[in-house]
């Protein structure tokens, strides 16, 4: 399987980097597969599961941070 890697970006969408593929509920591919998509992650998307953007304007606020005590 090829190297995948998931990134919370600050405010913002998962960033899903690698040789991927999106399916919808029923299995069916959502879209071409792609080396990289933005998925939503504030719930305001009007594309979900990708980003649109929306979290600019909702105003969205998160950060992923490991705790102190996780490996």
């Amino acid at each position: 399987m090829a190297d995948v890697k998931i990134q919370a970006l600050k405010h913002g969408p998962l960033l899903v980097q690698g040789a991927i593929e999106v399916l919808d509920s029923n299995g069916e591919p959502m879209a071409p597969p792609k080396d990289s998509v933005a998925l939503c992650r504030c719930g305001h998307s009007n594309n979900k599961p990708f980003c649109d953007g929306m979290h600019r304007k909702a105003n969205f606020q998160s950060e992923c941070v490991r705790a102190k005590n996780q490996p």
